[in-house]
Order: C-alpha cells, then structure tokens, then sequence
C-alpha cells in the first residue's frame, strides 16, 4: 500500500501541476479508491485519463504485472449542492471504518485527511479544507458517526449517477 500511496500520491501531484485538477480529497483503499476534485477548466476526462494511464503504468512496472490495472473507467459524479459534497466528504473518508481496516478516520495513513491533520507527510495538494478546520474536533466526530443503513445507501446510489442533486436543491439554482 506504501509504493500504492507514494504512486497515487505523485500522480495527483503532478495532475494538478500539469492539468490545473484541484483536489479535495482522496482515499486511497486496497482494491479502489475515493477522490473528489474539480476541474476550473471543465477537463475532468483529461485530467482523469492523465492521472489514471500514468498511474496504471507506473503500478504495473512496480508490481511487474503484464495486466491492466484498473478494471474500466471512473465514475463521476457532478456534486451541484454543499450539501451532497459534504456526503460525498464524508462518504470517501468514513470508507476505510466502515470496510473494517480501522476505528475512526483519523487513524487511517492513506489518506488526503492523514495529511491534513500533520500525521502523515503528504505532496498531494489538497486544497483548503474549510470543512475540516471550521472545526477540527467537530468535524472529526462528525466524520467518525456511522450513519444509518438508509442514508449509506442513498449516498452510495447518488455517488454512482452523473449528477448528485435532490429536488430540493434542484429548486435552489
């Protein structure tokens, strides 16, 4: 996972640097992983395309693999409300909990969230975590509150479509 992470990581890195992604989070998990990001100059493709062809062949060379990496395309998901990325913030970082590799966010190492809080050295540049550092003990109990079966659901359906919207927030545009 440490050679996964350095990789990813990297890659993000130069992403940003090169096709101007803005990154907002990410997890990295043992078989997938969770990012949220925007794109100013509306290139999410290029940009996902630059980030996964770069980091399917490096991971490949490092695992001296002959197959793919991934097995198709990304999903994404157009997060038009505060409200849906604030699921979608709290989905991608309450992931490793709920799959059973660790206790509470905080302590998972591959993670944008391990770097945020000064435990990990991170390159990936994330960018300003207004919802983390409002208030950092808050947010972090909030983060660490498994919700119901229902509203896991609901999320994890919404995430799969291209647009996360409700009718609620269809009438605030």
């Amino acid at each position: 996972m440490e050679v996964v992470w350095n990789i990813f990581s990297e890659e993000l890195y130069l992403t940003n640097l090169y096709h101007e992604l803005v990154i907002h989070s990410f997890v990295l998990m043992h078989n997938h992983f969770h990012l949220i990001a925007s794109t100013p100059q509306s290139n999410i493709s290029q940009c996902m395309q630059y980030f996964m062809k770069n980091s399917s062949h490096r991971l490949t060379e490092a695992g001296n693999r002959i197959n793919q990496t991934f097995s198709g395309r990304h999903y994404k998901t157009i997060l038009q409300c505060h409200n849906y990325y604030l699921n979608a913030y709290k989905y991608n970082y309450l992931n490793p909990v709920t799959a059973g590799v660790c206790q509470r966010v905080e302590d998972y190492p591959f993670s944008t969230l391990s770097g945020l809080l000064g435990t990990r050295k991170m390159i990936i540049p994330v960018q300003e975590d207004l919802t983390l550092f409002t208030g950092v003990e808050a947010t972090l109990t909030w983060l660490n509150t498994i919700p119901d079966t229902r509203q896991m659901e609901a999320v994890n359906w919404g995430l799969k479509r291209p647009y996360f919207q409700s009718p609620k927030c269809r009438r605030t545009r």
